[in-house]
């Protein structure tokens, strides 16, 4: 061995040495542990975290918790955008509604538009005789209706006369056994709730003066709204298209037109079943000879757009009318035809015309109409089942696996039309 390995091997084992000694040192003056007195080191720190966090610290919360807050605070956003979507279609409710009908109508008479499209007559031309002919038809059924009314209504009111006296004879003569100051005192009384009510009644008039100016607004802008949905409808959808990043564009619009015919199979078939139940109620009428059947069969029909309650509250007015024009055994009779229409219609055409392709479960389509009518009123209560059903197409397509583009298809880019 060498010098140097001699000297290196010297200076390793005096390394050695040192170190022990410094060891048994430390030992020696380390205090003894209390055996009273339980001790319990703290646990090591976990070497990694969980792939769900971003810190030590929320790998101390429970998983279950942390699902929870998540999906919570996502939810409040949603929430928020919701509320704040909702009013700002509150605020513009005049532009809003008139849109939604639009919509309705161009779903309805789109393929009636289609038809004259392969006439070879011009999409403009053949949107205008379309609208012409609706026009033409709603106005027809509306003078049909205002003249049969102002012809039945001095019978009605003749009926309605006496069927007020029968109901003082029978408050006198009845159970109630009231006497003639007794019922003259009810009379008074009403007369005096309106007098005092003039007030509120006035202003009423004056709100619905009101409204009837946004109705005629509502009513041109829908006209004119239906006629540009009808003849360049697919133009405006392909500019919407655009507006969304690329690789979403081929999925919105294959919801979009799955949408489109979903809408188009729900108000087709929902007039002919409106039709149904307005024939049926309106053969009841002019069997039992009341009044009024042609209006009462069109408010029917005009009813049985809001589905399950619809034609059950219009039939009501039908079941009032021959109360008081013919007695409560006629009344019976046109409420038994009425229950015996819905009970066709709930069983028999709604399953058999609309189809499973717009098939609602009916809580849906009834929580659906409930939050219509407090939203919007009755124009919310028209509009709430077709969007349900709009909305359950394009959701279920826009969450299914996405479809593969065909060879042939056109890419809908940002430039150019």
């Amino acid at each position: 061995m060498s010098r140097l390995q001699r000297v290196r091997e010297h200076l390793r084992r005096a390394y050695d040495s040192g170190r022990d000694t410094v060891r048994l040192a430390r030992e020696e003056s380390r205090p003894e542990p209390d055996p009273e007195v339980e001790f319990a080191p703290p646990p090591p720190e976990p070497d990694d975290v969980h792939h769900s966090t971003n810190s030590r610290d929320d790998a101390e919360v429970p998983h279950s918790l942390r699902i929870a807050a998540a999906w919570g605070w996502r939810l409040i956003v949603v929430g928020l955008v919701g509320w704040a979507l909702l009013r700002f279609v509150g605020i513009i409710s005049v532009v809003v509604i008139p849109l939604a009908v639009s919509l309705l109508l161009s779903a309805l008479l789109a393929p009636a538009v289609g038809w004259f499209r392969r006439l070879r007559l011009p999409p403009s031309l053949a949107t205008f005789l379309v609208l012409i002919c609706g026009l033409a038809g709603v106005a027809g059924t509306l003078t049909l209706v205002i003249t049969q009314f102002v012809n039945g209504l001095p019978q009605l009111t003749e009926g309605a006369t006496a069927g007020i006296r029968t109901i003082q004879e029978w408050a006198k003569t009845g159970p109630l056994h009231l006497s003639d100051d007794q019922v003259n005192q009810a009379i008074d009384n009403a007369q005096e709730w309106i007098n005092s009510n003039t007030a509120s009644l006035t202003s009423t008039g004056i709100a619905t003066a009101a409204t009837v100016f946004e109705v005629l607004t509502g009513a041109i802008l829908v006209l004119f709204s239906t006629f540009f949905f009808l003849r360049d409808g697919r133009k405006i959808w392909r500019f919407i298209v655009r507006l969304f990043p690329v690789n979403a564009r081929w999925s919105l619009a294959d919801a979009g037109d799955a949408s489109w015919v979903t809408l188009g199979a729900y108000v087709r078939a929902t007039v002919l079943v409106a039709f149904i139940d307005a024939v049926g109620i309106g053969i009841a009428l002019v069997v039992l000879d009341i009044p009024f059947p042609f209006p009462l069969a069109a408010l029917v029909f005009l009813g049985a757009f809001i589905p399950i309650i619809g034609a059950s509250i219009s039939g009501t007015v039908a079941v009032l009318v021959a109360l008081v024009d013919q007695g409560w055994v006629i009344a019976l009779i046109v409420l038994g035809a009425v229950i015996l229409v819905q009970q066709v219609e709930g069983h028999v055409l709604q399953p058999l015309i609309m189809g499973r392709a717009v098939a609602i479960h009916p809580l849906a389509v009834i929580i659906g109409i409930a939050s219509g009518v407090v939203l919007a009123g009755i124009i919310g209560a028209l509009i709430a089942v077709p969007l349900i059903a709009v909305l359950n197409t394009g959701v279920r397509r826009l969450t299914r696996r996405r479809p593969e583009v065909p060879p042939t298809a056109v890419v809908v880019t940002g430039g150019g039309t």
